[in-house]
């Protein structure tokens, strides 16, 4: 399993309620380097799906806990 040491966030698709998922993320994964960017240029995705960027690429998902679901699972 690969290390991940830096997620990508998205702010314009904080809303699809993404931001609560940032919070839980930067608290219970300190030693990630959590980035907020105004734009990753994944419009489409962003338009539809929560996401975030990891250096193996996006990371989709329908809903915000799902995102969560899988962004754990990932970090192991």
């Amino acid at each position: 399993m690969k290390k991940i040491k830096k997620i990508k966030y998205c702010t314009k698709n904080f809303k699809n309620d993404l931001k609560p998922v940032y919070k839980a993320m930067k608290e219970r994964y300190p030693h990630i380097k959590h980035k907020k960017t105004g734009c990753l240029g994944e419009c489409k995705t962003c338009k539809h799906e929560c996401f975030v960027m990891v250096k193996s690429g996006a990371i989709c998902a329908k809903s915000p806990d799902q995102l969560y679901k899988q962004l754990k699972q990932l970090i192991g």
